[in-house]
């Protein structure tokens, strides 16, 4: 059979979010690899292994901590590009290290693997140099989870979504209804004060916390959140979804 590797999405933090193809994969692991972000992000190895001992009929498997590189220069995708290659190099040999010739192993991505995640692209360059099969099975977003928690529509009648990152907000501006992803900077603040705002940050775990407003009257209050939830957990992972104007959902 040869190598085989699941890229399994377990959702948005709620355990509850698992898909039943998420489960009958996780039943069929082995070795699950997992990367080790220091102290500040441990929480997320934590309710990785969380997800499998709730979910896992007959334990057997194992869990290899990898260390993640840091990433650094000043230009962006250059910076990106680096940090893969050096993850694929770390996956490449844990791959060969710990899995068997016919070992099934996996990686568990936040959220869904397609969205905002480097996994699919790793993976893409460990095979390079190391032969294995290997398969996706998608999850419950942040973004589903957003608007779920809000009780809101994605969308306005007939109207495009777009998906992006804080950086592209500031560059680009707002026009209709955007989800802002990876976004360290509170960026909504580029926007006009009667932009609304739907946000949440640790979506579908215990420490959720939602805001939802105009930006000229929530703005604030989710900077000043987010900075003390990030500095009590050492991370925050938090989505937003912004209409231009004063439209309701």
């Amino acid at each position: 059979m040869g190598r085989h590797i699941h890229v399994i999405g377990i959702g948005a933090g709620d355990p509850d979010y698992v898909t039943v193809q998420a489960i009958e994969a996780l039943n069929h692991t082995q070795v699950f690899f997992a990367m080790d972000k220091g102290e500040a992000k441990s929480d997320l190895v934590t309710l990785r292994r969380e997800v499998c001992s709730r979910f896992i009929r007959e334990p057997g498997y194992r869990f290899v901590e990898l260390p993640d590189p840091k990433r650094s220069g000043s230009d962006y995708r250059e910076a990106v590009s680096d940090w893969h290659a050096a993850r694929a190099r770390i996956w490449a040999d844990a791959i060969a290290a710990e899995l068997g010739p016919d070992g099934v192993g996996a990686f568990l991505a936040w959220g869904d693997p397609s969205l905002y995640d480097s996994t699919l692209r790793i993976l893409e360059a460990v095979k390079a140099e190391l032969a294995f099969t290997f398969d996706v099975i998608p999850g419950i977003t942040a973004v589903q989870a957003l608007t779920a928690r809000h009780r809101i529509p994605l969308n306005e009648i007939g109207e495009p979504v777009l998906i992006t990152t804080g950086r592209q907000l500031r560059r680009q501006g707002l026009s209709g209804s955007a989800v802002v992803m990876l976004d360290a900077e509170c960026s909504f603040r580029t926007c006009p004060p009667d932009t609304r705002i739907w946000w949440g940050a640790y979506l579908g775990t215990a420490d959720e916390l939602l805001v939802a407003g105009t930006v000229g009257e929530v703005g604030s209050r989710i900077a000043a959140l987010r900075a003390e939830a990030r500095a009590r957990h050492g991370w925050i992972m938090d989505t937003y979804l912004l209409r231009a104007g004063e439209r309701s959902p």
